[in-house]
């Protein structure tokens, strides 16, 4: 081998010895695990309900659920009616008021006041007797209570009744009193040709409530029909001349002429001023709207309807006790058999049945003396129930609420006919 051949060598040698040693040294690259499988919403298909928090058995990989998770709302699906009734909450004596404050904006609570055949309040149902149906679905009731809450009752007087009726609605009025609890706070409004205040909401037992009482009494109208013919048609008469010009024959007719005044009595509109007044008292009140009326309408500019809507809004129950010619018996059980037998005109019953009230027809002082103990006394001993409700506080659809009571036949059960969704008792 020549002496260049051998030096090649060599350095091939060394080099390839010298790139052995470099890999050695080299650290050898970690290997890298697979990437997990993609995590998403599928993950939680059959683990998480809807409205339902995690439970300590459904975790997250390694993550445990929160302690402090919210309590689980009611579910969206309607319940069969078969379905189990769970106990529902039922508050201590003198608590209700506090547990009807503090309650999602979703909850709904139903007065509710049952009668047997005779017109006798009946006590003593439990829970397990009522059943409540939104929109002809069943649903749960969560909140039973008989205990009374304090009321707050706005009272409507009739002045445009007839004098004679008017008198016996005077003498009774001292009488109102003497039916609400130290608890209680009333306002006092009147209507003849327009509504008015006497007084805003006051103590039932301080001084101020009779002076009010006193204040909202008036003789009533001469019901006097004017005479549109004969000798007297035309008034008194001087020299040929007619003393009242309104009374003079009209030109080119030897015949006088009358114009009768337009008949105004506008009980929507007292009832609409009196429930703004009830709509900003306090939560927890029982809203009470008493009216002392023969019932007729006439001259509103608000309807019937805008009035029932406000009131269903705002959880007003409408009461009254029905004098003069609508002080016919069974009045309001007539008008929920829809017999044609009540005047056209007559506004009262509507308002009773569709708000959870109740009338009264009394034609004497002392009839009318004692409705007033008779409709406070029903509306003490009502049934509170309540149930949460599927509808959103933001929609304004109406919704029919019906309740019975199972097991005891011929039973007559009045609360409010249904409800609208309102913001109104929305609380933090």
């Amino acid at each position: 081998m020549t002496q260049g051949a051998l030096v090649i060598a060599l350095s091939l040698f060394l080099l390839g010895a010298a790139q052995q040693q470099q890999q050695q040294q080299q650290p050898q690259a970690p290997s890298i695990p697979d990437a997990p499988a993609p995590s998403g919403l599928s993950d939680l298909k059959g683990q998480v309900t809807p409205g339902s928090g995690t439970t300590a058995d459904s975790k997250q990989g390694d993550h445990a659920a929160p302690q402090n998770q919210l309590p689980a709302q009611p579910p969206a699906q309607s319940q069969p009616d078969n379905f189990q009734q769970e106990p529902p909450e039922t508050p201590k004596p003198g608590q209700t008021e506090s547990f009807l404050i503090h309650v999602p904006v979703n909850f709904i609570d139903v007065p509710v006041t049952v009668r047997d055949k005779k017109g006798n309040l009946v006590f003593g149902l439990t829970y397990r007797q009522f059943r409540i149906y939104e929109d002809g679905q069943r649903q749960n009731i969560r909140f039973f209570s008989v205990d009374p809450l304090p009321l707050s009752v706005a009272f409507v007087i009739d002045q445009s009744l007839p004098s004679d009726v008017m008198k016996k609605v005077n003498k009774s009025l001292s009488a109102l009193t003497g039916a609400f609890s130290p608890a209680d706070t009333v306002a006092v409004f009147t209507y003849d040709t327009s509504s008015q205040m006497v007084t805003d909401f006051t103590a039932s037992q301080g001084p101020r409530l009779p002076q009010a009482l006193d204040r909202a009494k008036r003789e009533g109208r001469d019901m006097g029909m004017p005479i549109s013919t004969g000798p007297l048609a035309t008034g008194p008469v001087i020299n040929g001349q007619t003393v009242d010009p309104n009374l003079s024959p009209q030109r080119n007719s030897g015949v006088g002429f009358i114009t009768a005044p337009k008949d105004v009595h506008p009980l929507n509109d007292a009832i609409l001023d009196a429930a703004k007044a009830l709509a900003k008292q306090p939560k927890g009140r029982r809203r009470i709207l008493y009216v002392i009326t023969d019932g007729k309408e006439a001259g509103s500019k608000a309807s019937l309807k805008e009035v029932v809507r406000y009131l269903l809004t705002n959880k007003i129950s409408v009461y009254g006790t029905m004098v003069g010619d609508s002080a016919v018996w069974g009045i309001g059980y007539l008008d929920k058999l829809h017999l044609p037998l009540l005047p056209t005109n007559n506004v009262m019953p509507k308002y009773a049945s569709q708000t959870g009230g109740s009338l009264d027809a009394e034609l004497s002082e002392n009839g009318i003396q004692l409705s007033f103990a008779r409709i406070t006394e029903s509306v003490r001993t009502q049934y509170t129930l309540g149930y949460y409700s599927r509808s959103g506080a933001l929609s304004s659809k109406y919704h029919s609420i019906e309740v019975q009571v199972v097991g005891i036949p011929g039973l007559d059960v009045d609360t409010k006919q249904g409800y609208y969704p309102s913001l109104a008792d929305v609380t933090p």
